[in-house]
């Protein structure tokens, strides 16, 4: 399952690395700019937060808009797509699995952002984002697929519960453990484990070499 979802993100990257790139480019410069300008204290774990956000809208811009991904007729009968591949199967992971955590990401940035509270508010602005998309789609030569809207929504709302378990924790932690200087070494140490996971790095190989 694992090597199925690395799989699917490499995939989609030879398609998003141009944007990733120029995105971060004009987003790096402009803040960098701005902060030296008006001289705002540098928190790296947060801009590094908003320019994930940024990059993560743009990435899922192409994603749901690549035309050569058409998969038939449209659907507006729920469930009907969710229970036609087997568990555990790739294709059950890629279409399944794969559209819950295309928004779980969007659902923690809506609970870090708004400092939202209440999991309704998630799956409602993770619903209207869904629809939107899938209408998009429906009027470039692709389907809308309202299991698509089900389980996108999921993965908002699933998002949101992780924000909120952390935020929650985050609540009861020694003061040592919210410094900057704490946060940022977690959030480095979640980046380069990404990277290792996404690229099946061998770390002990690195070191052995």
């Amino acid at each position: 399952m694992l090597n199925t979802i690395r799989s699917m993100i490499t995939d989609v990257l030879p398609d998003v690395w141009p944007v990733i790139i120029i995105i971060t480019v004009i987003a790096c410069t402009l803040r960098i700019a701005y902060l030296l300008k008006n001289n705002v204290h540098f928190c790296f774990y947060k801009e590094l937060l908003s320019l994930v956000f940024i990059l993560y809208v743009m990435c899922l811009f192409e994603v749901v808009t690549l035309q050569d991904n058409n998969y038939g007729l449209s659907n507006i009968i729920p469930f009907k797509e969710i229970f036609r591949y087997s568990i555990g199967s790739r294709l059950f992971i890629k279409n399944i699995i794969g559209n819950i955590l295309l928004f779980l990401p969007y659902g923690y940035f809506i609970g870090y952002y708004i400092n939202n509270k209440k999991i309704i508010t998630s799956a409602i602005l993770t619903m209207i984002i869904s629809i939107t998309i899938e209408v998009v789609q429906l009027n470039i030569g692709r389907t809308f697929d309202i299991d698509d809207v089900i389980l996108n929504t999921c993965g908002g709302m699933l998002g949101f519960l992780i924000y909120s378990i952390s935020d929650g924790i985050n609540n009861y932690l020694p003061r040592i453990f919210k410094t900057d200087g704490f946060i940022n070494f977690i959030v480095v140490t979640i980046l380069i484990l990404i990277i290792i996971f996404l690229f099946n790095i061998n770390v002990l190989g690195l070191f052995n070499g």
